[in-house]
C-alpha cells in the first residue's frame, strides 16, 4: 500500500475535543453566566449552604492544628509576661521596703537627734555633738571612737552623753577624732546618788557583760530594783542629775557587808550613734586647795594612776554616807 493513502488521524482513545481556546472561552461564559444568576437569582445559595455544612467538619479539623498553635504561643507569651510583671512587682516591692526602711531609719534618727538638741538645751555647760564613727579594736576594753577631735574643742576627760543618758568618758583627744570609754568600761567609775532616797554611791563598769555594778552599798540599805541613779556631781567631770543606770538585780549577802547591786545602763552603747561631748563641770569650779588648777579625773587603763585617787575618794564617801550594816551577833 502507498504511504500517501495511510489514515494519520489519532485514534478515538487520544482525540482531545475542543481546542483550549473554545474551553476558556466556554468556561468563563458559564462562570459569568453563573455569578450574574447567582447575584439576581441567588440560586446557588442552597448549594453553598449545602457545601458549608459538609466541609464545616473538616474545615474544624483542619484548623485544629492552626488554633493549637496560636493558642501555645499565646500562652508561651502569657506567662513570659505575667513573669515580667511579677520581676517588676518584685522590683517595686523591694525598692518601697527599701524606700519605708530609710524613712523609718531616718525617722528614728531625726526623733534621737531632736531628743540631743533639747538635751543640749537644758544643759547649762556648752556641748559639742559628735557621731560615732566605730569600735576601739581592744577586745579587752569598751571604747567608741567619734568624729570630733581637739580641733573642734573636745578635751581630756569631758564627759559623753546622749538623750537616754550617761555614755563614758573622753580618755583620749586625736585633732580630728576622740576615743571614748564607755561607762560600761570595767575602769570606768562614776559617782552617783539614788534618785529615790538621795543616797549616794559608785558606780563600776562590769567586765563580764554590758550591766554596770554598784559598791560599797551597805546591805541592809534601802535600794530597790527599779531605782534609778542619777550622776552626783561630786566627780568635777559629770554635772549632776544625768541618768546613769537603773538597779536591775539585788542580792543582799549575808556573808558580806555589802550588797550586791547590778545595774541595767539607761544609755545602750550598741545602739548610739549620735552623742553630745560635755565641758567638765570642773572647768567652771574652783581649785582645790593645794592644786594650781582643777584636775580632771580620767577613765580608762592609760589614766588609771591619775584616777585611782579619785575613785577610792568617792567609793570612800559613798560607802561612809551609806547605812551602816547591821552589827553581827557573836553566837
Amino acid at each position: 500500500m502507498p504511504l500517501g493513502t495511510l489514515d494519520r488521524t489519532p485514534p478515538p482513545f487520544f482525540r482531545q475535543g475542543p481546542s483550549a481556546l473554545t474551553r476558556l472561552i466556554v468556561f468563563a461564559s458559564l462562570s459569568v453566566f453563573l455569578m450574574a444568576a447567582d447575584t439576581r437569582l441567588g440560586l446557588t445559595g442552597p448549594l453553598r449552604t449545602i457545601a458549608a455544612v459538609i466541609l464545616h467538619p473538616i474545615e474544624r479539623v483542619l484548623l485544629a492544628p492552626v488554633r493549637g498553635a496560636l493558642s501555645a504561643g499565646l500562652y508561651v507569651d502569657g506567662i513570659a509576661q505575667a513573669q515580667a510583671r511579677a520581676d517588676q512587682a518584685r522590683a517595686e516591692l523591694t525598692r518601697q521596703s527599701e524606700r519605708s526602711l530609710q524613712a523609718g531609719q531616718l525617722q528614728q534618727e531625726n526623733a534621737r537627734l531632736r531628743a540631743l538638741l533639747e538635751l543640749r538645751e537644758r544643759l547649762s555647760l556648752r556641748a559639742r555633738a559628735a557621731e560615732v564613727l566605730y569600735d576601739a579594736p581592744d577586745p579587752y576594753t569598751r571604747k567608741i571612737i567619734v568624729d570630733r577631735g581637739s580641733s573642734h574643742g573636745i578635751l581630756p576627760g569631758s564627759p559623753v552623753v546622749n538623750e537616754d543618758g550617761v555614755l563614758g568618758q573622753v580618755t583620749r583627744v586625736y585633732p580630728m577624732t576622740a576615743e571614748i570609754t564607755l561607762a560600761i568600761d570595767e575602769d570606768a567609775a562614776i559617782p552617783v546618788h539614788n534618785l529615790r532616797t538621795g543616797q549616794r554611791g559608785v558606780v563600776f563598769g562590769s567586765p563580764s557583760s554590758d550591766s554596770m555594778e554598784l559598791r560599797f552599798v551597805a546591805a541592809n540599805a534601802d535600794v530597790q530594783v527599779g531605782d534609778l541613779l542619777q550622776t552626783s556631781g561630786l566627780d568635777g567631770v559629770y554635772p549632776p542629775g544625768l541618768a546613769v543606770a537603773k538597779v536591775s538585780r539585788l542580792d543582799r549577802r549575808t556573808q558580806s557587808d555589802f550588797a550586791k547591786i547590778m545595774l541595767q545602763p539607761m544609755a545602750s552603747p550598741d545602739h548610739v550613734r549620735h552623742v553630745l561631748v560635755l565641758e567638765p563641770i570642773g572647768l567652771h569650779q574652783p581649785a582645790r586647795p593645794g592644786a594650781d588648777e582643777p584636775s580632771l579625773p580620767a577613765h580608762g587603763k592609760e589614766a588609771r594612776e591619775r584616777t585611782g585617787a579619785a575613785s577610792a575618794a568617792a567609793a570612800s564617801a559613798a560607802a561612809s554616807a551609806a547605812s551602816a550594816p547591821a552589827p553581827r551577833r557573836s553566837p
